[in-house]
């Protein structure tokens, strides 16, 4: 292949080791938006204990894979977790014959799409500290160990997988070139986190693309904290035309606060995520029309019922409110105008809250009704109705 723009990919970082009914599942919901291909890391140190077992169990997750439409990028190291010694030389036999073991096992299956020799060489303690400067590893040998050590490997899979193409899966654009020549597709991440500065990290890697004459592929893109939405990133991608690896698949472990599309259950912890894979990204401009909460009058609706729910019932000698159910009957129908005309931040939307006190065995009624009334502040003051 010479374009590989039509990849619209996920990492799917614990596909390989989780049980086949778990991967199933959750390769279910990226058949729901037509995912295509899955970028997954392999573990030389799970290898190491029991080749045979590990190595079954990644067959089995690239033929589960394939019966998705899903294809496989399997990463054969990972830079992040970089142990100095692997780069020495008389590390080649173990590495050499972890490498061709797992070649062995996916080369011939048809699921099997590019091998990632690399995932972010230069994303490590190794190349980031060093004794004196931050930047001593430009000048101490450390990086010329790395790029061999990636060059080494790029040259021993093409030699034992003619067949696949290579890649590297590079922090930044501008780490690029030492292994240009070494593989198939130029592998980027991209977690920039402005529109100027993200175009700006394409403008590199297709002058690179041109330069080597090689198609590009952004393998990481899309980070809630680090300014890095979803819809801008994977817009970029189809403006540029680059195919993408979104990270990632699932939202768990240590980057559930800043990555991942789905829940275990299938829910989503935001809609405009699976909108922009499908290609739908939010209007911006001039002509984005603002919802009316109180188009048809239920904002009025709203906060009247609200009112009516927090209204005591007085008679001679008689005091009742009324039930917590009623107050929380209100709310959601204030809850839902706020939210649906996106008046109120969604980090901890008001359905949210209604839920969890729906879910409590006796919430407390004062928390209740303060809750009510607030929302019913909130959405006079957004809609300017008169008290």
């Amino acid at each position: 292949m010479s374009d590989y723009s039509d990849i619209r990919g996920v990492c799917y970082s614990r596909g390989v080791n989780i049980p086949l009914d778990q991967v199933r599942k959750e390769l279910g919901y990226a058949k729901k938006l037509n995912l295509n291909s899955a970028r997954v890391w392999l573990r030389f140190s799970e290898w190491q204990k029991d080749p045979d077992a590990y190595l079954a169990k990644v067959v089995a997750y690239v033929r589960c894979a394939a019966e998705f439409g899903v294809s496989t990028m399997p990463v054969l190291f990972s830079g992040n977790r970089l142990d100095p010694a692997t780069l020495e030389s008389d590390f080649h036999k173990t590495g050499e014959a972890y490498v061709s073991a797992v070649i062995d096992a996916l080369k011939k299956e048809s699921g099997m799409f590019i091998w990632d020799i690399m995932n972010e060489p230069t994303c490590n303690d190794y190349i980031r500290k060093s004794n004196a400067t931050p930047y001593d590893y430009f000048t101490d040998g450390r990086l010329d160990k790395v790029w061999a050590f990636v060059k080494h490997y790029c040259a021993y899979t093409r030699k034992l997988d003619p067949g696949h193409p290579l890649t590297v899966g590079h922090t930044f654009p501008c780490d690029i070139e030492p292994t240009a020549e070494d593989v198939d597709i130029l592998s980027f991440h991209d977690y920039l986190s402005t529109r100027k500065t993200i175009q700006a990290s394409y403008d590199l890697a297709i002058e690179l693309g041109k330069k080597y004459r090689k198609p590009l592929n952004n393998s990481e893109l899309s980070c809630l904290g680090r300014s890095n939405p979803y819809d801008l990133s994977l817009e970029l991608c189809e403006k540029n035309k680059v195919g993408w690896y979104i990270f990632e698949l699932m939202i768990h472990g240590y980057w559930a606060d800043a990555h991942g599309i789905f829940y275990p259950d299938g829910t989503v912890r935001d809609p405009s995520i699976p909108a922009s894979i499908m290609g739908f990204y939010r209007n911006r401009g001039p002509s984005a029309v603002k919802p009316n909460a109180n188009k048809e009058g239920h904002a009025d609706i709203a906060v009247r019922q609200i009112k009516e729910a927090l209204s005591d019932i007085t008679e001679l000698f008689r005091h009742k409110i009324n039930s917590t159910e009623d107050v929380l009957e209100a709310a959601e129908h204030c809850a839902n105008l706020l939210e649906c005309c996106e008046l109120v931040p969604m980090y901890d939307p008001p359905s949210a809250r209604i839920l969890r006190f729906r879910e409590m065995e006796n919430p407390d009624p004062l928390e209740v009704r303060k809750f009510a009334f607030e929302l019913a502040e909130i959405l006079r003051e957004k809609c300017q109705l008169i008290p």
